[in-house]
């Protein structure tokens, strides 16, 4: 089965982080401030930055107060987007991207399989955006905050 790299899977978070920025006041925070706030490599994620620039997911702002910021709002940013831009296909195995690949896929038995569930997962990836994931962070915190009695 095919895994989620770290590099999704912490691009993902460096995305949710400056959405939570973006929706409060919209500057941009620096590399330095994400890798501490959610204890990752600085190194690894200045790496990641490069990519999502090139897919025109964030901006980099320079100077004494720049870094980086959403180049659209959360929720017009998928998480397809954001793993296609980090990880290259989500499809589960190659063929169903890539018709050269197989010389068996017109005549393969499970390409339809595999076609269908990569279709469902880009289906489901494209439909969660970063401001989604605000949202269940929000409903999450609050429910949290019930069970303990906190505000």
């Amino acid at each position: 089965m095919k895994k989620m790299t770290t590099k999704g899977h912490y691009g993902t978070r460096l995305m949710v982080h400056l959405a939570r920025h973006y929706a409060r006041d919209a500057k941009p925070v620096s590399i330095k401030t994400i890798a501490r706030d959610e204890r990752l490599s600085l190194q690894y994620l200045q790496q990641m930055t490069i990519p999502l620039k090139h897919h025109h997911l964030i901006k980099s702002a320079c100077g004494a107060r720049g870094g980086h910021i959403l180049a659209r709002k959360p929720a017009d940013i998928s998480v397809l987007e954001i793993l296609s831009a980090l990880e290259g296909s989500c499809a589960l195995v190659e063929c169903v991207d890539d018709a050269s690949f197989c010389d068996k896929r017109n005549d393969c038995v499970l390409y339809d399989i595999w076609k269908g569930a990569s279709d469902l997962l880009k289906d489901y990836f494209g439909r969660v955006t970063l401001q989604d994931i605000l949202d269940i962070t929000d409903k999450k915190t609050a429910r949290a905050r019930r069970k303990t009695g906190r505000r």
